[in-house]
């Protein structure tokens, strides 16, 4: 069973009441909700238009096999689009004030291949709560032994070249998503320091919404396409891994820079600092006057908002921005900033290689020290 932690607030910061009362006065003001505007409704028929026009397309059989194989790369990037713009802010609670409709939009998330239940517990629960604390966020837990993200790891050979290889393991985020992760989370006793004890319908969703999915697109293919089982298999592995890659790669930018944080805990389980303030150290935002990234990513380039009002929709991020980039420089709090999508994959690289290549070497170094001593 993992540390218990808590948040202690030692320096008694009022920063996040006065960023909330900021935020909230923006909102009252301006006369609009919290939840969805035209422009996300307009986003949200975008995707799901494309999506399934796409699907359809492919089941037409219209088309040769290399123009097929590309509908469905676009497929599978249409899927983490949904997954970034509609399903995000659904499960979150901020699509809606409607919680019939915040349920019936994160149901998509079935459909792409993942479970909305337990992405509400390890995401809304334990990564929101824990960012980036080792042995807690299970979000910096990508492919353990292979990957590391945690500076108090040990640091084995494999991992010297993960700057090399983490890239191509971020693309079968999605396929692990669907065949392995949410069923072994579903199991274990704890994910982070939530205890599972699932309502009986879960097991039922579980299930049944994986047959659909499977059924879907590799069942459906067959049958339709009259494909043989492999070229089903194929293609349901090829939407996946472009899934995976888009998922993989904007997941780890808000996080994993240069200079985020990674706490550990003192021995009394503590984290000593407001759980805002943790927030504003740990997360950083990339690409953030890129209305592109702003379209496609729903929100996930702007994580410092998303991290602190979770239940406000994504759309009204770029509007608070400015308020809470104010409210920390009033705090000296850092608001970690950078520029482009490009200059974010770099960063992540060089952390990689940090924590990778450079680690082991400092660790080879010293255990060579020792032995001569």
């Amino acid at each position: 069973m993992s540390q218990k932690l808590r948040f202690v607030n030692i320096n008694q910061s009022a920063f996040f009441p006065t960023v909330r009362q900021n935020v909230e006065s923006y909102f009252q003001e301006q006369g609009i909700s919290k939840n969805a505007n035209t422009l996300m409704w307009i986003k949200t028929a975008f995707y799901l238009i494309g999506f399934f026009s796409l699907y359809l397309l492919i089941l037409s059989g219209w088309f040769g096999t290399w123009v097929t194989v590309g509908m469905t790369l676009v497929l599978g990037a249409f899927g983490a689009f949904i997954g970034f713009n509609i399903c995000h802010d659904a499960i979150h609670g901020s699509f809606s004030k409607s919680s019939r409709v915040n349920k019936s939009l994160s149901y998509l998330f079935h459909i792409i291949g993942a479970n909305p239940y337990l992405w509400n517990i390890s995401h809304n629960v334990v990564h929101h709560t824990y960012t980036n604390i080792p042995g807690h966020d299970e979000d910096i837990e990508v492919a353990p032994g292979l990957i590391r993200l945690d500076e108090s790891e040990k640091v084995n050979k494999i991992q010297r070249f993960q700057h090399l290889y983490a890239f191509w393991l971020y693309g079968l985020a999605s396929l692990s998503w669907a065949l392995r992760k949410d069923y072994i989370k579903f199991f274990k006793k704890q994910i982070g320091q939530h205890t599972n004890n699932h309502p009986k319908r879960e097991y039922f969703n579980l299930f049944f919404f994986k047959f659909v999915h499977y059924f879907l697109f590799i069942g459906v293919p067959f049958i339709v396409l009259d494909l043989t089982w492999w070229q089903a298999a194929l293609g349901f592995l090829i939407m996946h891994l472009a899934e995976g890659v888009v998922m993989g790669l904007v997941f780890q930018l808000a996080h994993v820079v240069e200079g985020t944080h990674f706490p550990v805990p003192n021995e009394q389980g503590n984290v000593e600092e407001a759980w805002a303030n943790h927030q504003m150290r740990t997360t950083a935002n990339f690409a953030p006057r890129s209305a592109v990234a702003s379209f496609f990513l729903g929100g996930l380039n702007r994580q410092i908002e998303h991290h602190l009002f979770p239940k406000v929709c994504h759309v009204h991020y770029p509007a608070i921005s400015k308020i809470v980039k104010q409210t920390a420089a009033e705090f000296d709090l850092p608001y970690i900033e950078i520029d482009s999508f490009k200059a974010a994959l770099s960063s992540h690289y060089r952390m990689l290689r940090k924590l990778g290549k450079e680690a082991y070497l400092i660790q080879a170094s010293s255990a060579q020290l020792t032995l001569v001593k």
